[in-house]
C-alpha cells in the first residue's frame, strides 16, 4: 500500500502512536522542518518515506539543509535522499543525495516539490533536516529588483550583479565601471572608471603592468582631467616604477595638464587612481607600450640623462641646458623662467658661485587669482653702485617688463619683501660683462587679499592659494576689495563654497559687505555651504572678508566677479 494513503485512512488521534512506523506525508504550508524518522538519532532500516510540499500559489519551494549525514556510495544507491521538481515522482530530478556533504540550497521551479528518503537493511545514520519556505522570485518583477544590470536569484533574497566589465557600486543596485587589474600584454590602453563619463566618487583603482626582461614599459596619456591642480589631495593619478606602493614614485597627477611620457625604471609599473567623494570630472585616457631599453647599454650615447621611448630613445638635459645639435651632448639654456607654484625658489644663475657675466634673466611669477605675490630677498651679493646702473635686479608690480617697478636692487643691503598688487610679479636680473659677484636668493609665497577691479570680462578669486589641491588653512585673515568703473555695480557669482558649518558662523567664516571696507552695510556673513548664488553691490565696490580659526579646514570657496549696471531696488538674489 502506498505510505501516504496509508497515512491519510489513519484518524487523526491515532496517529501519534504511529510516528516511528510512519514518515513523509502532504505538507502543505509556506514554510516548516522535514527531517528523518528518528532524527537526531540514527534512522531505522528499510524506510521509505515520501513528502509532497505545497506553499501557496505563484510562489516556488525553498529548501535549505541544516545537517545531512546519509549512508555514502558512488551512485547514492543505498540509502538516499531524492528530490524532484513538481508534486509527483515522475518530477524533473533535482539531486539524488547522500554521504556527508550538505547538499547546496534548493528552489522549485512552481509552488509544489517532492521529496522521497529511501534507506536499505542495514549501516543507518543520523540522516538529515532541512527547512522549507516559500520562495519569491524578485528578479521577475517589472523593477529588476532594483537592479541596474543583473539580478540573480538567491534562496530567501537575491542580490544585483554587473555585465563583463563592471562592478556593482557601494548601494550593491548600480553598476560602475570595473578599474584596475594585472596586465602583461607588450601594449594596451587603460582608462579611469566610467570613462569617457565623469569618474564616479569614493575610487580606487589599481593597475600592475609587468613587460618582459629588459624591456621598460612607458605611459601616455591621451586625455587628463582630475580634481586638483597642484598638491593632489584629492582626486589623482599615481604611477610608481615596480608594483608596490612603496615603489620609486614617477609622480602624482592631478588637475588638467597631461603627464609628460613616463618610461618605467624596470620592466613593471604600477598605476593608482583614487578619487574622493566629491567633484568629479572626466579622468583620464591612456596608452602603454613595451619596448626595448637602448638606454641600458652606455646610457645610449647621451651625455646628461636617456629616455627610452617606443622603438628608439632620446637624450635628455638637466635643468639650466639645452640639446645641442647632435641630439646627444648638452649646452648652457637660456634664462627666462615661468613660476607657476604658489611658493618657491629663485636664484641667479651659478648660485651659489659667480653668476656670469652680460647675463639677463627673467622670472615671471604667477600665484592663484584673489592672492598677490610676497618676494623675500634671502640674500644679495651684486656688484653695487648708487643708481644701480651696471648689474642689478629689477622687479615689477606685474606680468611684465612694462608694469610698474616696485624696486631696483643691487649691491648687499637686503631689502623688506616686496609684495605685489595682483596675483603677477615680474623680476628682471642683468649683468654687464665686468665685476661678478655670488647674486641673489629670493624666495616667494602667495598672501591673500588686495584690492581687485571688476571689469566685464569675468574674474576669478579663491579663498586660499592652494584651492583645489588643499583644504584652507587654519588663522586665515583675508579682506579682498573688489571695485567696478564708475557708474558700475559689482556681480558675484559663487562657483564652489565649502566652509566649516556652524549655526551663527562664529569660527570660519566669509563676510560681505557693500563697500569699500567692514564700516559698509553688511550684506550677510556666511558658512556652511549656503552663500547666495548671485550677489550684486548697491554701489561701484564689495568687501570680502574671509576668516578660519585654528581648528576644523574644509574646501573653501571660489567665485566670479564681474562689473554689471546697478541694481536698483534688488541688491541681492538667491
Amino acid at each position: 500500500i502506498d505510505p501516504v494513503q496509508f497515512w491519510n485512512r489513519i484518524p487523526v488521534l491515532h496517529r501519534y502512536v504511529l510516528l516511528a512506523a510512519i514518515c513523509g506525508g502532504e505538507v502543505k504550508k509556506d514554510n516548516g522542518h522535514i527531517q528523518s524518522p528518528n532524527y537526531p538519532d540514527d534512522y531505522r532500516p528499510n524506510k521509505l518515506c515520501i513528502w509532497k510540499v505545497t506553499v501557496s500559489e505563484g510562489y516556488h519551494v525553498g529548501l535549505s539543509f541544516l545537517s545531512f549525514e546519509i549512508e555514502r556510495h558512488d551512485s547514492c544507491a543505498y540509502d538516499n535522499l531524492e528530490i524532484r521538481d513538481g508534486g509527483t515522482e515522475s518530477g524533473t530530478l533535482i539531486g539524488r543525495y547522500c554521504g556527508y556533504d550538505k547538499p547546496d540550497d534548493i528552489k522549485s521551479t512552481s509552488n509544489k516539490l517532492w521529496m522521497k528518503f529511501v534507506s536499505d537493511g542495514s549501516i543507518n545514520k543520523a540522516g538529515f533536516a532541512v527547512n522549507f519556505f516559500k520562495e519569491v522570485d524578485e528578479c521577475s518583477r517589472p523593477n529588476n529588483g532594483g537592479c541596474e544590470q543583473r539580478c540573480v536569484n538567491t534562496l530567501g533574497s537575491y542580490k544585483c550583479a554587473c555585465d563583463p566589465g563592471y562592478e556593482l557600486a557601494p548601494d550593491k543596485r548600480r553598476c560602475e565601471a570595473a578599474c584596475g587589474g594585472f596586465l602583461t600584454k607588450l601594449n594596451g590602453s587603460i582608462t579611469s572608471p566610467g570613462w569617457p563619463k565623469e569618474y564616479p566618487p569614493n575610487k580606487n583603482c589599481i593597475w600592475q603592468l609587468v613587460a618582459p626582461t629588459q624591456y621598460r614599459i612607458s605611459l601616455q596619456f591621451d586625455f587628463f582631467e582630475t580634481e586638483g591642480n597642484d598638491v593632489c589631495k584629492y582626486d589623482f593619478v599615481e604611477v610608481r616604477s615596480g608594483l608596490n606602493a612603496e615603489a620609486k614614485l614617477h609622480g602624482k597627477f592631478c588637475g588638467t595638464d597631461a603627464p609628460d611620457v613616463i618610461t618605467s625604471q624596470y620592466n613593471n609599473m604600477r598605476i593608482e587612481f583614487k578619487s574622493d567623494n566629491t567633484v568629479s570630472k572626466k579622468g583620464f585616457k591612456a596608452h602603454f607600450f613595451s619596448d626595448k631599453d637602448e638606454c641600458s647599454k652606455d646610457n645610449g650615447g647621451c651625455q646628461h640623462e636617456c629616455l627610452n621611448t617606443f622603438g628608439s630613445y632620446e637624450c635628455q638635459c638637466r635643468s639650466g641646458f639645452v640639446l645641442h645639435d647632435n641630439k646627444h651632448d648638452c649646452k648652457e639654456a637660456g634664462c627666462d623662467h615661468k613660476m607657476t607654484s604658489i611658493s618657491g625658489t629663485i636664484t641667479t644663475p651659478n648660485w651659489p658661485d659667480k653668476y656670469p657675466s652680460k647675463k639677463e634673466c627673467s622670472w615671471a611669477i604667477a600665484t592663484t587669482p584673489g592672492h598677490r605675490v610676497k618676494l623675500t630677498i634671502r640674500e644679495l651679493d651684486i656688484e653695487g653702485h648708487q643708481e644701480c646702473t651696471y648689474d642689478h635686479l629689477e622687479i615689477y608690480n606685474g606680468k611684465d617688463a612694462k608694469a610698474p617697478v616696485l624696486g631696483r636692487f643691487c649691491g648687499s643691503k637686503k631689502p623688506d619683501p616686496i609684495v605685489s598688487s595682483s596675483n603677477r610679479m615680474f623680476l628682471k636680473f642683468f649683468s654687464d660683462n665686468s665685476v661678478q659677484k655670488k647674486g641673489f636668493e629670493a624666495t616667494y609665497t602667495s598672501e591673500c587679499g588686495g584690492q581687485m577691479r571688476a571689469e566685464v570680462k569675468t574674474k576669478d578669486l579663491y579663498s586660499h592659494a592652494q584651492f583645489g589641491d588643499n583644504n584652507y588653512p587654519g588663522g586665515s585673515d583675508c579682506e579682498w576689495v573688489i571695485v567696478a568703473e564708475e557708474g558700475y555695480g559689482v556681480e558675484l557669482i559663487f562657483q564652489t563654497f565649502e566652509i566649516e558649518e556652524e549655526a551663527d558662523c562664529g569660527y570660519d567664516y566669509m563676510e560681505l559687505f557693500d563697500g569699500y571696507d567692514g564700516t559698509a552695510p553688511r550684506l550677510g556673513r556666511y558658512c556652511g555651504s549656503g552663500p547666495p548664488e548671485e550677489v550684486y553691490s548697491a554701489g561701484d565696490s564689495v568687501m570680502v572678508r574671509f576668516h578660519s580659526d585654528d581648528t576644523i579646514n574644509k574646501k573653501g570657496f571660489h567665485l566670479r566677479y564681474t562689473s554689471t549696471k546697478f541694481q536698483d531696488t534688488l541688491h541681492t538674489r538667491k
